[in-house]
């Protein structure tokens, strides 16, 4: 990777050279003999301050597998019913996500979880949905498709019908050398991986383009701190789970899972345990990006908050205490704690108001209009 300076924007920008290694290892084994192999994705774009990321070697972005894993992405083909497409919950003006407590799938039962955002998908910790049962981008772009409350698609069918489309015929040729499972697993998962939210007030804040108000500034730092009374610093302890600057949970491990004390022993979720089976993991979920988050209402991984509001008292004096709390949330006050005392962070309305403010500061229109990552499907009118 290396650094320029993206004069349009004012901002550093890594650039990721996709010609070189990644190419050299695995590339031309796609597509053998064709004359012309994939064009690499040169110029796509991340921020440096969002950290390092990894593209895997055998999934190179390319403009081709962007391309038809954008068209995949948004084909009602992938259901069983030919009715939904991953699209119907994850819609592009609502930061992907759905708006609906928990998603509804082929099924038509309520599903289990809230629609996760597809947002900064490169970085943060490498195990997706809310209980880390993928491991990676291309195991999760087909689990949905497979289960039969979600899109209740047979693979096999759904490969059978791409290849009656010439056009597909002609994508999947051109990216990956063939029609197959893993072809459709890894277009998918490239389109994702370009979904990259970047330009909202916080980022030009960030790179000196526009100042916080006095609101948003008091609420950033809020955000930033863990509260410590020996020092009077005043906090709302955010960033403790939600690490900066992308916002979602760490990256090492299981550290961006928690249990964030929505429900008491007795009524935890098994979360992480599902995918771990440690009992030490249970109610423990996945820590979203908190990007965009003016726009992903509701909120929590069962939907139970249907505002931002709603989010702030839970953390202020909703918590519940059970044996694998967060020792983070446990422990954060802006008071001395007393004996027996219930846990909150005691935050005043106008610190709590203030946190909101610069959540809002999160929000990227760019990024929810960026026609890039909108229905290919989609005809637009002059």
């Amino acid at each position: 990777m290396a650094e320029r300076r993206d004069a349009r924007r004012g901002r550093t920008a890594v650039v990721v050279s996709l010609a070189s290694a990644a190419f050299a290892l695995t590339g031309y084994l796609w597509w053998g003999n064709h004359e012309l192999p994939p064009t690499p994705l040169a110029e796509f774009e991340a921020p440096f301050v969002f950290g390092r990321f990894n593209v895997p070697a055998d999934n190179p972005l390319t403009v081709e597998a962007v391309q038809l894993g954008r068209r995949l992405f948004y084909d009602p083909r992938l259901s069983g019913t030919n009715a939904l497409s991953c699209a119907t919950c994850h819609v592009q003006a609502l930061a992907f996500t759905d708006g609906k407590r928990t998603a509804i799938g082929a099924s038509g039962r309520p599903l289990d979880f809230n629609s996760m955002s597809l947002t900064n998908l490169l970085w943060g910790p490498q195990r997706f949905f809310w209980n880390g049962r993928a491991a990676s981008l291309e195991a999760q772009a087909l689990q949905p498709i497979e289960h039969p409350d979600e899109m209740d698609q047979d693979l096999d069918a759904l490969l059978a019908e791409l290849e009656t489309d010439a056009q597909y015929v002609v994508l999947f040729e051109r990216a990956y050398g063939e029609i197959s499972q893993t072809a459709v697993a890894r277009a998918l998962a490239s389109f994702e991986r370009t979904l990259v939210s970047a330009n909202s007030k916080y980022d030009q804040y960030l790179r000196g383009e526009t100042k916080l108000t006095a609101e948003e500034e008091h609420g950033r730092k809020l955000f930033m701190a863990h509260p410590d009374i020996k020092v009077s610093l005043r906090g709302g302890n955010c960033i403790d789970c939600h690490s900066q600057f992308l916002t979602s949970g760490f990256s090492t491990a299981y550290d961006g899972f928690s249990n964030n004390g929505l429900d008491a022993e007795e009524e935890l979720g098994e979360g992480l345990q599902v995918t771990t089976g440690d009992p030490a993991h249970r109610g423990m979920f996945k820590v979203p990006t908190l990007r965009n988050v003016e726009l992903t209402a509701p909120y929590m991984h069962d939907g139970r908050f249907a505002t931002l509001e709603e989010v702030l008292a839970h953390y202020d004096h909703g918590i519940k205490p059970s044996r694998t709390l967060s020792p983070l949330i446990a422990e954060a006050d802006n008071r001395v704690k007393g004996v027996d005392q219930d846990i909150s962070l005691h935050l005043t309305v106008t610190e709590q108001r203030d946190i909101i403010a610069f959540l809002r500061t999160l929000t990227d229109r760019d990024f929810v209009a960026n026609p890039a990552f909108a229905n290919p499907f989609v005809v637009s009118t002059p």
